[in-house]
């Protein structure tokens, strides 16, 4: 179903292809596109609009080959309103790296210490050194991350666990020490670098502000929406190319390491045979999200802050709002919005079917004390239901039963293992 699904998009795509629209650089001149002529299901935008509203959505916008397809605010947020991008930003920061890298300021490969001075670290001098800048980008840094300072920039909450590059974990403070790689490097605040770089070329506006131990990108949806469009198009504004490193731009967007590879340089990766999530180390099977884009590429953050880009597509969608699980990662959330905007789309997915996908049944969906499950038919040889935040939950075998009591009401992923290694997976809603 699903591989249907995105060939569908794509031949839809190629039959709706036309040469991609850029902005103006100042004012809110965007040209629009309406989704009926592009032959979406408009007849589905209120439930898609629901679906947004009921889960604290601010803004959301679809871009279709650079013209607004969908644009949405709700409550009182509105198109000059700001909000702030959460660990979005961080795709931002890889790309004012990669800035940085092809203006000759700095080598990913270099010691960060290069940059950030020896001593930002507790580790020893030799381990120290060891830390690149590519490390940071690609949360290898070997750091310790189990002792509960997620965000403590001071060198004595920076330990040594294991050597870079053996260990993946998203660990947020070796992360915002890129900032003081950017500023020791080109000698530029960070707010004054992407304004000479990136506002004067593509007019997305916004400032990085200090809160607590983080910088925090804030900013209008429509500046995240350029932000998509400028990645969508490789690092080109209007066939201007801004970021001119072509290897660095696509390292960015493949597999960084093959510790985790649904993670490039800060940017999350769909379509891979698996992947890792914060504070969990374990590889969780399949793509990041099911019924997204194969080729989608993420910024995402706290609370559902998300710009999905889909070259193959012509996609850019942003959301911004609140969540409330405060996950680091989306991704259980950002494959729902897909579920539902491929319904707009017209093309079948589990919005359509919700308790059944890939020949995957779960009765009865919404569940309350127990779930019947069954591959086309058949009883699974392994059940396995994951959290939001990607934590096994519970595991059965053999056994076409789950007895989901113990769960707390919410959203979570089961996955179901068939008699010949097949796995596939769907949402499954737990009620009180």
């Amino acid at each position: 179903m699903r591989t249907l699904a995105i060939a569908l998009l794509l031949a839809a795509t190629a039959a709706n292809a036309q040469q991609t629209y850029y902005p103006p650089l100042v004012g809110n001149t965007w040209q629009t596109v309406d989704p009926a002529a592009l032959g979406w299901c408009t007849d589905q935008l209120p439930e898609l609009y629901g679906f947004l509203q009921q889960s604290n959505t601010k803004a959301f916008i679809v871009l279709k080959d650079g013209h607004i397809a969908i644009e949405q605010y709700f409550g009182t947020f509105t198109q000059d309103s700001s909000w702030y991008w959460a660990s979005a930003g961080k795709s931002l920061t890889a790309f004012m790296v990669g800035m940085a890298q092809q203006q000759g300021y700095l080598d990913i490969n270099e010691p960060s210490s290069n940059y950030l001075g020896t001593g930002w670290t507790s580790c020893t001098p030799e381990q120290e050194a060891a830390i690149t800048i590519r490390d940071q980008m690609q949360m290898t840094t070997g750091l310790d991350d189990t002792d509960g300072q997620f965000d403590c920039t001071d060198p004595a909450c920076l330990t040594y666990l294991t050597d870079p590059g053996t260990r993946w974990s998203y660990y947020n403070a070796p992360y915002t020490l890129l900032d003081g790689v950017l500023e020791g490097a080109t000698g530029q605040t960070l707010n004054s670098y992407v304004f000479s770089n990136l506002t004067t070329a593509t007019g997305i506006t916004g400032l990085f502000v200090q809160t607590a131990d983080n910088n925090v990108f804030f900013s209008k949806a429509r500046s995240m929406a350029r932000f998509g469009l400028l990645a969508s198009g490789g690092g080109s504004w209007n066939g201007t190319p801004i970021l001119t490193d072509n290897a660095y731009f696509t390292a960015m967007t493949t597999p960084s390491q093959a510790l985790n590879p649904a993670y490039g340089y800060l940017w999350w990766l769909n379509g891979q045979q698996s992947y890792l999530l914060p504070g969990v180390q374990i590889q969780l099977p399949g793509p990041l999200m099911p019924d997204a884009p194969q080729d989608t590429y993420s910024a995402m953050g706290k609370n559902g802050q998300i710009c999905n880009v889909s070259p193959a597509t012509g996609l850019v969608v942003v959301r911004m709002g609140n969540l409330p699980d405060g996950l680091f990662v989306p991704n259980v959330y950002n494959n729902e919005l897909w579920q539902h905007l491929n319904a707009v789309i017209c093309l079948p997915t589990a919005v359509n079917a919700p308790h059944r996908a890939n020949g995957l049944a779960i009765h009865p969906n919404p569940a309350t004390d127990r779930i019947t499950v069954s591959m086309a038919g058949a009883v699974p040889q392994r059940i396995t239901v994951w959290g939001a935040d990607g934590r096994e939950c519970l595991s059965v075998q053999r056994s076409g039963q789950v007895d989901t009591a113990s769960l707390p009401p919410g959203t979570y992923m089961v996955e179901a293992t068939g008699a010949d290694g097949a796995v596939v997976r769907s949402k499954l809603v737990v009620e009180r």
